[in-house]
């Protein structure tokens, strides 16, 4: 599937802004405000300006190739520049939430060895960055007006890319990603986007998340598409103008929020006439939603499975039609199959359940877990990656989804460790002992603590909340606290999550 060998030039910034898409064609539209005024219109010829702009100032700094460049940036159109500027200039960025905190940034500065830390003032820095030099906005700035540089001469296996996610371990493990990452992409295109050089993809996500980043970035530039972003607050009830306002022809969002604009929006068939459908990701999209939505606009929504490791690769789009309940087929070119629960590597046939597999010929898949190659051995069997979701293929090729085969989480489309949470929560002085699982709540799940207390403390869910937010981002926090007198166990002593959710 992939055109690009280990060892010929390649690099992702270039694939992605040198398509062929005419020099005066907008790249990147930025929206405002409730009525998505346009505020900025950066064209394919000023965005490849900028980002060789970008890439000679990163590589002033003389930094070897492959370091790298932790951004703790916002929403805005610096984001894309300094992404593709530093891998244009060879080295390797990791963006994060502005949501993470300052413990989070330490954990991830130490873990990835970044040699720049690029920060504009919107979240958390490092405590103490050591031999890291910190860029402000001044340095963003001067960055932005350096002498251009040709893009590096990296190669299509040469780390392109760390994106940070929650480990089994429950410590946040960096997810290496090479330079074919973005040749990994292109079945998306059909398979689930729908995607063409006339279109106008409007996605809700911010730039540091992955979902954003390939699906809101890498993906309609590498199709000569135009990419649409938003500034500041988007309340639901705002969306239907948003979309109208910007002539969006594609929109992507987690489920959830498909669900609040039909709630507090004013949605109906004639409403943002130019959007051909919707894209869902991150999280399990309802079948009960989907209706919803189809029978309130006359779009489909078309749902895609990934993650940080692999990105999406099983979808239903324009070419694959929606089935509820399942999220759609391999895309066209992958290999993917459910493998035994035990170390067996030979494909289960349709209908029976197995760890979900995709073959490691995909030039979408990491090249490893930063720094962990236990780790990375233990996520590969034979020549399959194992993706930890237990599922089954029906007799039409459908994939069903039955869940984890580890205790991770769900969190607004980022994947969170239960153990991560509990670690931060048994920091409390009150806490004695804590177990967090995701508990149904109507439609949605809710990250929820089982708390066990010291003897004679009083179990207050405030305290414990606040405490939450002083070492852990925003999405990881539990949304309930629940006392308890103990926590189920196994013989051996671990915590039965499982027993917690029921």
């Amino acid at each position: 599937m992939s055109d690009a060998l280990p060892d010929t030039p390649f690099n992702l910034a270039r694939y992605c802004l040198d398509q062929g898409a005419d020099a005066a064609k907008p790249a990147l539209l930025v929206a405002e405000g409730p009525r998505g005024r346009i505020v900025e219109t950066w064209t394919y010829g000023e965005m490849r300006a900028a980002v060789a702009r970008m890439a000679g100032g990163f590589g002033a700094f003389g930094l070897p190739r492959g370091s790298r460049v932790l951004l703790r940036v916002g929403n805005t159109s610096h984001f894309p520049l300094l992404f593709f500027g530093a891998i244009a200039a060879g080295l390797a960025p990791i963006p994060t939430s502005t949501l993470l905190t300052q413990d989070e940034v330490d954990l991830i500065l130490a873990d990835s060895g970044a040699r720049l830390v690029v920060g504009d003032g919107s979240g958390a820095m490092p405590s103490d960055p050591g031999a890291a030099r910190v860029l402000g906005r001044g340095e963003i700035a001067e960055l932005e007006q350096a002498d251009p540089a040709e893009v590096s001469d990296t190669k299509a296996d040469d780390l392109a890319f760390l994106v940070y996610t929650s480990g089994t371990s429950g410590r946040p493990k960096g997810v290496a990603h090479a330079q074919r990452v973005v040749l990994g992409r292109r079945p998306m295109r059909e398979g689930w986007l729908g995607l063409s050089a006339s279109d106008f993809l409007f996605h809700a996500g911010a730039f540091n998340w992955t979902y954003t980043l390939g699906a809101g970035l890498m993906d309609p530039w590498s199709a000569g598409a135009t990419s649409i972003v938003h500034l500041g607050e988007r309340p639901p009830e705002a969306w239907p103008d948003l979309l109208e306002a910007t002539g969006a022809t594609l929109f992507a969002a987690v489920p959830g929020l498909y669900r609040r604009i039909l709630k507090y929006g004013s949605v109906t068939p004639s409403r943002f006439p130019a959007l051909r459908h919707g894209l869902t990701a991150g999280e399990a999209l309802k079948p009960t939603l989907h209706r919803a939505w189809l029978e309130a606009t006359g779009r489909p929504l078309y749902e895609a499975l990934g993650m940080s490791e692999i990105s999406t690769y099983i979808s239903s789009g324009p070419s694959v039609p929606t089935r509820p309940g399942s999220p759609g087929k391999p895309q066209a070119g992958r290999r993917v199959c459910v493998l035994p629960p035990d170390a067996a590597d030979q494909p289960l046939p349709e209908g029976e359940t197995g760890v979900l597999a995709v073959h490691r010929s995909d030039p979408g898949l990491m090249l490893g877990y930063w720094g962990l190659p236990e780790e990375t051995a233990a996520v590969m069997r034979g020549d399959w990656f194992l993706t930890g979701d237990l599922a089954r293929f029906d007799a039409d090729g459908y994939l069903w989804y039955e869940g984890r085969s580890d205790d991770q989480m769900n969190a607004f489309g980022y994947r969170v460790a239960p153990e991560e949470v509990e670690r931060a929560l048994a920091d409390h002085p009150s806490v004695a002992e804590a177990a967090v699982v995701e508990v149904k709540s109507g439609e949605v799940s809710l990250i929820t603590a089982f708390v066990v207390l010291h003897e004679g403390a009083v179990g207050d869910a405030d305290a414990l909340a606040h405490h939450a937010a002083r070492h852990l981002a925003d999405y990881k926090r539990p949304r309930a606290y629940v006392f308890v007198p103990e926590l189920p166990h196994t013989p051996s002593g671990k915590v039965l999550r499982l027993a917690l959710r029921t």
